[in-house]
């Protein structure tokens, strides 16, 4: 049953990002409280299906805030004394910008942008000795390792076993070129100092480990079982193979990451964690792993062979925080709110670099399995096939390509994060039979519900869904209803004075404009999407 949640007042935050640049997960979690969404819980919880069925339920809430265990029942006497942190960003959007070093109160698609912006700035990390770096405050080594003795945690029933690393950073190194990748992968637990590590086709940590096999050889293998957030954003996404994740979340943080060179392995650590493993994966070495509630709000693929690392060392602070990532249909799934802002962003990125011009706005839904499932693109229509050649590229960037089915263009006037508006164009300007394509055979995941029998994943499809107005005839195209710009305002100055409530909606296209306006007009409370109501 689960126990009453315990909320500190919130404290007033400056919404200024002029603040320096968060350090770890402790200092984030005391700016998560300063804006109220910081629950801690200090009464015992079973870390079996207890934690995970309350950050289930919080999801749903609105406000949703993060929730902190500060007690594992059964764990009160063990000697690492771990606390577990669930829900950790959830559907809000606050903490999420929080996360991104952005204010707390940025709209969806200004975040999206900025961010978008901020990928394109890498900087390289800053190693740092090992008296510096926080996580190296307690290791344990050797025969003295027992998983068993930190709360990990089984998140649904029928769970193939407890997992660790759910939100984490895993880092390996490819046996080639040395480059060292930073992603978020489950591990499961198979004894005192073993675990599994699920890996998704075509996934960076899966190609090196491929490759190191190949070779008959072992690779090493970290990962951090508590981290700032940032890393989980950073460490979901696909980036090109020869540069570190470390440089992007720099490039997000506006300074370098500390990192510090591993005892056990050579590889770099992120110096401020709040707990490391460090191990090797020996050649061929496989264990059954799975089933695990995944990111689709699914079990994923019955139980199969993955990696096993061995263990060989583990680095934590006193106290440490595990951090923790229920995959569940939305807006449960931890994957989903943050998901949508990072992915969206490299998308837009992507599109960027390739060239393609006329992009107002990229939006991954979070509803969308997790924010994998959905990309909606607003943009302003400058060429013959510009839709279609928008479409194309953004079903297979980098950034958008895994997984993805429903890929959907509309034009500038249409606010791709508000689903009645898409909708809406859908409805209006998309000719089924000749505004959608097919796309087939496409990277997709063993996590894929919808191809059975099991044997035809990983390959998936996609859908290119052409709503924006038929360019050929722009000209001549039914005009949409719309206010006039002083109409508005004369409503804006008197909004208060009429007893309306709350604040007035957005609008992004207006009668008297020879164009639809690039930029919405109108107010919005902090922290709310547009489009969402209360």
């Amino acid at each position: 049953m689960a126990k009453k949640l315990v909320k500190k007042p919130s404290r007033k935050v400056p919404k200024s990002s002029a603040r320096r640049p968060i350090q770890d997960l402790r200092q984030w979690l005391d700016r998560v409280d300063e804006i109220g969404e910081l629950v801690r819980v200090q009464k015992a919880v079973d870390r079996d299906e207890e934690m995970s069925g309350i950050s289930y339920l919080v999801a749903k809430q609105n406000p949703s805030p993060a929730v902190l265990f500060e007690r594992a029942r059964g764990f009160e006497n063990s000697p690492i004394g771990a606390q577990l942190l669930w829900n950790i960003l959830g559907p809000s959007i606050k903490r999420i910008a929080l996360t991104l070093e952005e204010p707390v109160d940025t709209p969806t698609v200004e975040l999206i942008k900025r961010v978008k912006n901020k990928l394109r700035k890498r900087i390289t990390p800053r190693e740092v000795s090992s008296g510096k770096a926080p996580v190296y405050e307690n290791t344990i080594t050797g025969k003295k390792i027992d998983l068993n003795q930190l709360p990990i945690p089984r998140h649904w029933p029928l769970d193939g076993g407890r997992y660790a690393g759910t939100a984490d950073a895993v880092i390996t190194r490819d046996p080639d070129s040395g480059y060292l990748n930073v992603g978020t992968y489950r591990m499961m637990i198979q004894g005192k100092s073993q675990t599994g590590l699920y890996l998704s086709p075509g996934k960076d940590a899966r190609l090196h480990i491929t490759r190191a096999w190949q070779q008959g050889k072992s690779i090493q293998v970290a990962a951090a079982w508590g981290i700032d957030p940032l890393f989980m954003l950073i460490g979901s996404q696909t980036f090109p193979k020869n540069v570190s994740e470390y440089e992007f979340a720099g490039g997000i943080k506006g300074q370098p990451i500390p990192v510090v060179k591993g005892t056990t392995t050579d590889l770099l650590l992120p110096a401020n964690a709040e707990l490391v493993v460090e191990g090797v994966i020996r050649p061929h070495s496989v264990k059954a792993e799975g089933p695990f509630g995944e990111f689709p709000g699914y079990y994923g693929r019955p139980e199969a062979g993955c990696p096993l690392v061995d263990i060989t060392a583990v680095h934590y602070r006193s106290n440490p925080i595990l951090t923790n990532a229920l995959m569940a249909d939305y807006p449960s799934c931890e994957q989903s709110g943050f998901f949508s802002i990072i992915r969206s962003a490299k998308i837009w990125e992507d599109l960027d670099r390739l060239g393609i011009p006329g992009i107002q706005g990229v939006y991954a839904h979070p509803a969308a399995a997790g924010g994998f499932g959905m990309t909606v693109i607003s943009m302003e229509q400058r060429y013959a096939g510009h839709a279609a050649q928008a479409l194309a590229l953004a079903a297979q960037v980098p950034g958008g390509a895994y997984y993805t089915k429903w890929i959907i263009a509309v034009d500038e006037d249409i606010d791709p994060t508000d689903m009645d508006q898409v909708i809406w164009a859908m409805a209006s300007r998309c000719n089924p039979i000749e505004d959608i394509d097919i796309l087939r055979n496409t990277w997709s995941t063993w996590l894929d519900p919808t191809q059975n029998p099991p044997e035809k994943r990983p390959y998936g499809s996609k859908a290119l869904i052409n709503a924006c107005k038929e360019h050929r005839h722009l000209p001549v195209f039914s005009k949409r209803t719309t206010l006039r710009k002083p109409v508005y305002d004369t409503i804006a100055g008197r909004w208060g004075e009429l007893g309306l409530p709350g604040v007035i909606p957005t609008v992004r296209a207006f009668e008297a404009d020879d164009k639809v306006s690039y930029h919405e007009v109108g107010g919005f409370e902090p922290g709310r999407q547009p489009g969402e109501k209360k």
